[in-house]
């Protein structure tokens, strides 16, 4: 240490009123000298080093003042300083190892600079003392008993303060020193303590100080909360890893594992003996290992285990063997169902491909026909034919696209689509797929499941299939698809286009009564009881329900009319009637009402202007009557019956026609100017349209003019053009079995449509006796009957 001329309890001497009216200015960075305070200081520049050795040559006082400079990069100036500073008198100096002088200051007082006289080698400025301004009251009092108070709560919470503190500020009297030696000890910004040192008001400074350190006061119990919050936290953990480590110590003690590890290793000699894909065989090592490192009370614990369940538990490999006995597999197929000999055909020539070439890949067949056809009961009888595990899901109103592709992990209770699900529930990676009522699937805010479909129903795709929560590729070529619909026009045509169309058509009245002595009332009698010793059905007596109580391309009103009578007989059974029930044409009415159906055609027919059209409908073919009437008026036509605008469209073509066709066809050309014409289609609650009624309606025109009715058993179908010809239609294998189920006898239809007749029963073909036509003047005659054409 350096020692000086001047002891420091000489230059302590200097007040106030003899401050030199020049000082050297020594800037700080970072640190508020406060008047009466204390302060350490490390001087390493050399020109401030020159500032400490000219001073203390001298009388030891030089002037501190914060610098506005965030570090000290070079000499500092003038506009770097505040305005506002602390005369110190510098107490000890020493020598620092870090080429430095260390010295210890005290402040004095306050001062302002006026200006600054000298820059080289260092600050010089002339300077105006402050004193402070203070005029005691209960106010100042109380501010300072509340500093006091605080000060002490914020010495305890305060790890950073000495406890002696709190005895020096309880000492001091004076209402500016303790507002300045508080404000020094506290953690402030340089700013902060700025402003307290320009503050020459002291009871405003005491108002600024007890701001500050209530706002101290309250970082530092929110922080002693925190902390203790976090303490106990990290007991509970250190108390529970603890407990975990000693249970984990007692365990191999005993020669036992805990359930995690137990769990991991089970998980992971699963994956190694399922024989995973590498694409799925390293998503699950990958997630298995995220699941070591987890606790099991943790909730993506439980997320981890249920994806490698579910990666474990698919049939990745596993497949069951078809059966390839092509004779076998028709058996089957003949004792489920009778008829649908065109399905059956298709299902067998698979199993001939499959037994030649073996890596084939399965087909998308669709089953399209009217309720009650059985299609889905079909797809069963496949499986078993094939020796498949059978799968169905129904696809009816299912509007999100997750329930086919799945849900991202992500998503809390996030599970894997429909047909990832099928192939899990079906343990084989073969099965027969049931896709029900693909015609029924919506669409809306959360996508398309149709879209979503596309993949699945591709051979060309879906050896790779992804599902969202898998997210590894699944192969399902060897899955053997099968949808259903009712109608595919509204299938997309995208879809549509992937799969092979085959139609299942009505059942004949013979075929319903073949099924329903084979299948439908065996089925029934065990359904309710009984046996074949208390009910038996005569043929006539099916054949009157089929008949007379249903009217429909299916079965299933066939069966509830069948079971209907099999309830009646139970009840009579449990009465106490043992002996054989023989239900006769005449017992029908007994149990199941009265009839409710009849053969209308010929009587509704045998009225000029009346015929019988054939129509189409999801539910199957039917017929519909076209009525025609003319009365006086002013050549208005008036159509009725809800009909559509196609349907009218073809009733204004066919008037046309005959008005322009009057003289060829025999009708008196004036007769339209005087009389209105009205064609109505009865069920008028039914909308109706479809051109294929332009046939039907221009010969109940011409029948009501000529005033010759129909031929009673004839049915027709056709699109006209204003020239006369007639065009083919839709849906004639479906029109004609309706008509011959209402004993229909001649039917015409467009010659173009002559090739529809492969796919209708043989037996229906010799039962009727067909017109091919493509002139309607060759109707006309026909329907009259004054021509015959074979």
């Amino acid at each position: 240490m350096n020692e000086n001329k001047k002891s420091p309890e000489e230059s302590s001497s200097v007040s106030d009123e003899n401050l030199p009216g020049i000082l050297s200015i020594l800037p700080v960075l970072d640190m508020t000298l406060f008047p009466r305070m204390v302060l350490p200081l490390l001087v390493w520049q050399e020109e401030s080093k020159r500032l400490v050795d000219d001073a203390m040559g001298k009388d030891r006082v030089i002037g501190l003042i914060v610098s506005k400079k965030k570090k000290s990069d070079g000499p500092y100036k003038a506009e770097d300083m505040y305005n506002v500073g602390t005369s110190a008198m510098i107490l000890k100096m020493a020598q620092s190892d870090e080429k430095g002088i260390q010295i210890l200051v005290q402040g004095l007082s306050r001062f302002e600079v006026i200006k600054y006289t000298q820059t080289e080698p260092y600050l010089r400025a002339e300077i105006k003392p402050v004193s402070n301004t203070v005029e005691k009251d209960m106010e100042i009092d109380a501010l300072t008993n509340n500093l006091v108070g605080m000060f002490k709560s914020v010495l305890d919470l305060s790890p950073y303060l000495p406890k002696e503190l709190g005895a020096l500020v309880k000492s001091i009297d004076e209402p500016g020193i303790l507002a300045d030696l508080i404000a020094s000890s506290l953690n402030l910004s340089k700013e902060e303590k700025q402003s307290i040192l320009e503050t020459y008001d002291v009871k405003k400074r005491l108002k600024n100080v007890h701001g500050l350190i209530n706002r101290e006061l309250q970082i530092l119990k929110l922080g002693q909360k925190i902390q203790s919050q976090v303490k106990q936290d990290i007991d509970k953990s250190q108390r529970e890893y603890y407990l975990r480590q000693q249970l984990k110590t007692i365990k191999e003690e005993l020669g036992e594992k805990d359930e995690k590890s137990v769990e991991v290793e089970e998980y992971r000699a699963k994956i190694e003996k399922k024989g995973l894909p590498e694409e799925a065989k390293k998503e699950a090592e990958r997630e298995l290992n995220r699941l070591a490192r987890m606790h099991p009370s943790s909730s993506e614990y439980t997320v981890a285990s249920t994806y490698i369940d579910w990666l474990t538990t698919l049939p990745w490999n596993e497949s069951t063997k078809d059966n390839l006995n092509i004779p076998k597999a028709q058996k089957v197929l003949n004792d489920d169902h009778f008829g649908l000999q065109k399905v059956k055909k298709r299902v067998l020539e698979y199993l001939a491909v499959r037994k030649l070439k073996p890596d084939t890949k399965g087909p998308i067949l669709c089953f399209a026909g009217p309720p009650g056809t059985g299609k889905t009961s079909l797809g069963r009888s496949i499986a078993r034919a094939l020796g498949r595990k059978f799968v169905r899901i129904s696809l009816g109103g299912v509007r999100d696209e997750a329930e086919i592709r799945g849900h991202r992990r992500t998503y809390v209770g996030a599970l894997p689509g429909r047909i990832i699900q099928g192939i899990r529930r079906a343990g084989s990676n073969n099965p027969l797929f049931m896709l029900d009522e693909i015609d029924k699937v919506g669409s809306d805010f959360r996508g398309d499941p149709s879209s979503a479909l596309l993949e699945v129903l591709d051979p060309e795709q879906n050896f790779s299939f992804s599902d969202h929560y898998l997210d590894v590729s699944f192969d399902l070529s060897k899955v053997m698809f099968i949808t259903t619909a009712n109608l595919l026009d509204t299938i997309p045509p995208a879809l549509r286009d992937r799969m092979e169309v085959l139609e299942l058509l009505g059942y004949t009245d013979d075929e319903k009564i073949k099924i329903a002595k084979r299948f439908l009332i065996k089925r029934q009698i065990e359904a309710h009881g009984l046996t074949k010793d208390l009910i038996r059905f005569s043929a006539p007596a099916i054949k009157n329900i089929i008949s007379g109580y249903t009217r429909e391309a299916g079965l299933r009103n066939l069966e509830r009319e069948i079971a209907s009578v099999c309830r009646g007989v139970a009840r009579e059974v449990a009465e106490g009637k043992k002996e054989l029930t023989h239900i006769k044409v005449n017992d029908i009415h007994k149990f199941i009402g009265p009839v409710r159906f009849f053969s209308e055609t010929g009587i509704r027919t045998a009225t000029p202007g009346v015929v019988t059209g054939m129509a189409w409908t999801p539910a199957g073919g039917e017929l519909l009557f076209i009525e025609a009437t003319e009365m006086k008026g002013k050549h208005e036509l008036t159509l009725t019956g809800q009909l559509g605008d196609v349907m009218k469209e073809s009733a204004t073509a066919a008037l046309s026609y005959i008005r322009s066709n009057a003289k060829a066809l025999g009708v008196q050309e004036d007769f339209f100017d005087n009389h209105d014409i009205h064609i109505h289609v009865p069920a008028g609650a039914i909308p109706k349209d479809g051109p294929s009624a332009g046939v039907a309606m221009l010969t109940a025109l011409m029948s009501m003019l000529k005033q010759k009715p129909v031929i009673a058993d004839m049915a027709m179908t056709g699109e006209i053009t204003l020239r006369g010809q007639v065009l083919p239609v839709g849906g004639v294998k479906e029109k004609v079995l309706a008509a011959h189920r209402r004993g229909i006898k001649q039917v015409i239809i467009p010659k173009w449509n002559k090739k529809d007749l492969e796919d209708v029963p043989r037996d229906v073909v010799k039962s009727l006796r067909f017109h091919f036509v493509d002139r309607m003047d060759t109707v006309v005659k026909l329907a009259l009957g004054t021509v015959s054409v074979k």
